[in-house]
């Protein structure tokens, strides 16, 4: 028997859930492109480890991350998407049918390709950090600052996006302590500005968390260690960790243009990427906004690319 009579040929393959990859498949069924989705390592995506959201259109009360994503995997059924368990390990996007293997043992192929396998946030690598994920522990001051208000939190990172998170929840909090590694800010000068020059920020020069500390309610505070090796707690009751995210692109590479951080680049301001045929979608192609709401709405983009694609192609 011929094998590659034996291999799927999907129309519309979305790599990746969450916002991005449930919303590609909510769009791509309704334009009967029977879209097939892998939801990867983390169905649901970063949201699933989210309590509450409070800034996602629709639920005036607020709603819990896997519930949001249970809401729209959902409707992405409704229409009859085919969600499927597993993440792509290898691909080849040389010609079309692009050849896609799932899990290092699976080999599909796509007319079009939709790349939502998102970015996950660096942490710290402590267990204590991880205990109280969800409970006082966050990667992001956008999306979880509005429950501290009126609190003191931490911030841990020296670059741009420490400092921008910082600023951010000094207009909602009490305090923010800056937890900086070095005696400097690797941040750009009109952000170092900022931050120095607002006043309920304190930077904390020279200082690491050696452990996040709490009880059975969450967060109460961290432990730092200086440089001289001196150690010192601070109450919090959240710790914001901000030394970046890294785009789940490593099975890409060689395959896709990236720019330098790893992020899909998309052109034209459109989902399409330097592969004609195949589109990107959420985090991974974003490295400012990541929102469920911007998420949502590229993966709406890249269906809607996918399908004029197919169009102009049969």
């Amino acid at each position: 028997m011929n094998q590659k009579a034996d291999i799927e040929r999907i129309k519309c393959l979305i790599l990746g859930s969450g916002p991005a990859g449930y919303t590609a498949a909510i769009y791509a069924a309704r334009a009967n492109l029977a879209p097939v989705i892998y939801e990867g390592l983390m169905p649901g995506g970063q949201l699933t480890t989210t309590t509450e959201i409070d800034n996602f259109p629709g639920y005036p009360q607020g709603v819990n991350g896997i519930a949001l994503m249970e809401d729209l995997r959902s409707q992405a059924l409704r229409f009859e998407a085919d969600i499927r368990p597993g993440f792509a390990t290898d691909v080849d996007l040389s010609q079309r049918p692009f050849r896609v293997t799932i899990d290092g043992l699976k080999s599909v192929e796509a007319d079009t390709l939709i790349v939502a396998t998102g970015a996950t946030a660096k942490y710290l690598g402590l267990d204590s950090e991880q205990q109280y994920r969800g409970q006082g522990v966050s990667a992001c001051a956008t999306c979880d600052g509005f429950f501290y208000r009126g609190q003191d939190v931490a911030v841990v990172g020296g670059g741009d996006t420490a400092a921008e998170e910082a600023t951010y929840l000094a207009t909602l909090c009490k305090k923010v302590y800056l937890v900086v590694r070095r005696h400097e800010l690797r941040a750009s000068k009109a952000m170092q500005e900022k931050v120095l020059s607002t006043p309920n920020i304190e930077v904390l020069w020279g200082h690491q968390t050696r452990e996040v500390l709490g009880d059975a309610s969450g967060v109460n505070g961290v432990l730092l260690v200086s440089d001289r090796g001196e150690e010192r707690r601070v109450d919090v009751t959240g710790f914001f960790v901000a030394i970046g995210h890294q785009p789940n692109t490593d099975f890409l590479e060689g395959q896709l243009e990236l720019d330098e951080a790893g992020y899909l680049s998309t052109f034209d301001g459109t989902s399409k990427t330097s592969v004609a045929g195949v589109f990107a979608a959420g985090d991974v192609q974003d490295p400012h906004y990541r929102q469920a709401i911007t998420a949502a709405a590229s993966g709406c983009r890249a269906a809607l690319d996918a399908e004029r694609y197919l169009m102009l192609c049969d």
